[in-house]
């Protein structure tokens, strides 16, 4: 099953006291690219979420975000600093006896006395946070590659259709490759009868060049391979494997073939064929450069 390199993937997650979420997101790109954006703080992740993305992906432009809150603080602890408070509280109080003024401190006023709490971060452990934010990572990632299948799934039946509109030109173009050569060798027999008039015309020197002309432009290898490519496109997209750049490379082939019998055919009813085999190849390479 094909999958399109452009997908989104959200996992929302409640753990440990911390509450997690991981948004993945993914274009259009001719290799693996991998961007993180993580908090300062657990930035040593990257590598790690790199690792556990690149196992479901092999080829797209993949942007993942890890935010971490820290629900019930259990990160931080928090003191009083006795000294400093003892200290403004005796202040505040001398002032007050000094200078006759009310005494009407509150609790809302030491809170805000500078240095009046020790705050202490202690240090996380890594394999905890790595842990939990494995959890929301695969649970993003696995939502991306469902949207990628299904978008993939699209793409499979579009491309599908388009080779069998190809291959039914170019069974249309086989079926006139004969005609093309002997329009060709009546038209010869008519002007030499005319250049010659009365004189007699050498009929097996009207075969020759008639079969010269074929050789010139027999187009059996060219619509051989074509269908060559089209039975090998048709596996490829049944591969399980990443077959993106393959498919793109066998575009190109598919388009050189049309391009050499447009070159040798010069009947009108085979050029407009052409013109079209042309056309959906493009459509069809449009839509390849979405898949992985």
């Amino acid at each position: 099953m094909i999958k399109s390199m452009t997908g989104f993937g959200r996992e929302h997650i409640l753990v440990d006291g911390r509450e997690i979420i991981a948004e993945i997101r993914s274009v259009n790109h001719r290799y693996y690219e991998f961007n993180a954006r993580l908090p300062r703080q657990y930035m040593y992740l990257e590598e790690r979420l790199k690792s556990l993305v690149h196992q479901k992906i092999s080829r797209g432009k993949v942007e993942i975000s890890i935010s971490i809150y820290n629900v019930e603080g259990k990160e931080m602890d928090i003191s009083i600093n006795p000294m400093v408070v003892k200290g403004y509280i005796s202040a505040l109080r001398g002032m007050c006896d000094e200078y006759n003024i009310l005494d009407n401190l509150k609790l809302s006023h030491i809170l805000s006395i500078p240095d009046a709490f020790n705050i202490v971060k202690p240090e996380a452990d890594e394999e905890e946070i790595w842990s939990a934010v494995k959890t929301a990572a695969e649970g993003a990632v696995e939502k991306f590659v469902l949207m990628r299948e299904a978008e993939g799934e699209k793409l499979y039946q579009d491309v599908l259709s388009r080779l069998d509109f190809i291959e039914q030109k170019v069974n249309e173009i086989e079926k006139l490759a004969p005609i093309t050569v002997e329009e060709y060798r009546k038209k010869l027999t008519e002007r030499l009868n005319e250049v010659l008039e009365s004189k007699g015309i050498d009929e097996n020197r009207i075969l020759l060049e008639a079969a010269i002309f074929a050789e010139k432009t027999a187009i059996d290898e060219e619509t051989i391979r074509l269908k060559s490519h089209i039975n090998q496109y048709r596996q490829m997209l049944n591969s399980s494997d990443a077959v993106g750049r393959k498919l793109d490379f066998l575009t190109q082939e598919m388009n050189r073939e049309v391009n050499t019998i447009g070159s040798k055919c010069q009947n009108i009813n085979v050029t407009k064929l052409v013109v079209d085999l042309k056309s959906e190849i493009e459509k069809v390479r449009e839509q390849i450069q979405n898949i992985e």
